[in-house]
């Protein structure tokens, strides 16, 4: 009777499994050609076959990129060893965030360059990249509007991520009241399994 009713679970939650809901197409990544921090060229070809969780951020914030970093290094602690997931960081600073820059920021927060990538390119590449494929906004302050010397931007604090065909399957904002960054950590690590699972 216990194997009967084992069996009889185990199939209902396989039915459960299978209708749960596809992740939503939210658009298609346009082809680009940017350099990661270890000076190496990244297209979109690169990624192809890979899920991949992308952010934006310049090194020279003293406001949400810091807690974004460190909640992407906790994203690949989490991943297992063997995933193919990627990492993917875009500046929005890129006359200063060269990869040289940009390396330097990666070694501060462990990045395994392996795994995540920091991504620089001119202004105008960057924001095809970020504004126009993966909707991630950032806007430089003008003068009168910084409160500091390195208040340079506004930018989105969300991570997006991309399926092994290039599509947008999902944006989760990461940061603000009321937002627990554990559990933002699970949707997108369960998001990620999601996809890889996928054809």
């Amino acid at each position: 009777m216990g194997m009967l009713c084992l069996a009889f679970l185990l199939a209902n939650l396989r039915m459960r499994a299978s209708l749960v809901e596809p992740l939503p197409v939210l658009g298609t990544i346009a082809e680009f050609q940017l350099t990661n921090q270890l000076g190496q060229r990244v297209t979109l070809a690169d990624l192809r076959g890979k899920v991949w969780v992308s952010d934006i951020i310049f090194t020279r914030c003293a406001g949400p990129c810091l807690k974004m970093s460190r909640q992407m290094k906790e994203l690949q602690d989490a991943l297992p060893a063997n995933a193919t997931a990627r990492l993917i960081s875009l500046t929005t600073d890129p006359r200063l965030d060269v990869p040289a820059v940009l390396n330097k920021y990666g070694h501060q927060f462990g990045a395994d360059p392996n795994r995540w990538s920091f991504l620089t390119g001119t202004q105008q590449e960057i924001a095809n990249v970020a504004s126009n494929s993966l909707k991630l906004a950032a806007m430089e302050k003008v003068p009168p509007e910084r409160e500091s010397a390195v208040d340079l931007f506004i930018h989105s604090t969300t991570f997006v991520i991309v399926d092994k065909h290039g599509q947008l399957r999902g944006i989760f904002e990461t940061t603000g009241e009321g937002i627990d960054p554990n559990q933002v950590k699970t949707k997108i690590l369960s998001a990620v399994r999601r996809l890889e699972r996928e054809r």
